[in-house]
């Protein structure tokens, strides 16, 4: 048991730091490219901390543990929306352009919405599988689209100034601290849960997914704090968004799931928190930091509800 939760410990701090290496790469690659910063927010930086979620939703579909792969995304965009943008908030107050709230969200909302009607029937089929990946496609095709229509202004701050080889040699590294973490961290949290007799779901729901998430976390508070509100939200809804549609996409594709352990209230708890961020963001474009208040209480309050379900 110690040995396991000390491997947890291992393939989480390998996983974070793959994925920060990954995502150091591929910014500086985004950056000398000029790709504005909230394009470098919705795809670049959410793609590289999404790896985690990727990795190890993969993992534990291939290894038999659907929930744990369901789960892990379900729980993560859960923290995303609520801990994280909640957390920014309340270090400083989110600004939110426009075309955010107005383009990007309602994509993350519609995510959520496709996930929670495909799993009524506790199961991922191929063809569930295949409609979450062409919309991820849909997804990257229009933001692109969106980028070349209203050239923003390319991200200033905090410039990697890595070679092209040494760029590539990051995502590379990052890749491989990925998928070696990732398994390290599914066989040892699927080992621990079945000691302890917790649900593969509820340990996808809470441990591996605030343990990919991370990434997000860190990514997201260090930008608010920086004023780097376009990242910060970006980061967040980006993720949310590649954590359905691209994980779960690419997942079910290589193995069709069964799930059983995910309820209604998680399935509920995910699109309703995006539609309250929504909300919050819809008048004023910003989230205040009472605002930001209340997501992180939601989210304490939903996990104080699962663990309820386990003790």
């Amino acid at each position: 048991m110690i040995l396991n939760i000390l491997l947890i410990i291992a393939g989480v701090a390998l996983v974070i730091w793959g994925a920060d290496r990954m995502t150091d790469g591929a910014v500086a690659i985004a950056q000398r490219l000029n790709i504005p910063q909230i394009v470098i927010g919705l795809t670049i930086v959410a793609m590289g901390t999404s790896m985690p979620e990727f990795f190890v939703s993969l993992m534990s579909a291939l290894k038999g543990t659907p929930d744990l792969a369901v789960g892990n995304v379900v729980g993560s965009n859960i923290f995303n929306t609520l801990l994280i943008v909640g957390v920014s908030a309340m270090v400083t107050p989110i600004v939110i352009a426009r075309s955010t709230v107005k383009k990007d969200m309602p994509w993350a909302m519609l995510a959520a919405v496709m996930l929670t009607l495909m799993c009524l029937d506790q199961k991922i089929q191929r063809l569930d599988a295949l409609i979450l990946f062409a919309a991820f496609i849909i997804f990257i095709l229009y933001t692109l689209h969106q980028a070349r229509k209203n050239k923003e202004e390319a991200q200033e701050e905090e410039k990697k100034n890595y070679t092209p080889l040494v760029a590539i040699g990051l995502v590379v590294l990052g890749l491989a601290c990925l998928i070696v973490g990732s398994n390290v961290f599914v066989d040892s949290a699927t080992k621990v849960a079945q000691q302890l007799g917790v649900p593969e779901a509820v340990i996808g729901l809470t441990i591996v997914a605030g343990g990919t998430s991370l990434p997000e976390l860190a990514t997201s508070v260090v930008a608010a704090r920086k004023g780097q509100s376009a990242i910060a939200i970006g980061n967040v809804i980006g993720s949310n968004v590649f954590n359905i549609l691209m994980i779960i996409g690419i997942t079910g594709l290589v193995k069709p799931m069964n799930i059983t352990g995910i309820t209604t209230i998680d399935l509920s708890t995910m699109t309703l928190s995006m539609v309250l961020l929504w909300l919050f963001s819809f008048t004023k474009f910003k989230v205040e930091r009472w605002e930001g208040t209340v997501l992180t209480l939601i989210f304490a309050a939903y996990m104080g509800w699962l663990l309820s379900q386990v003790i």
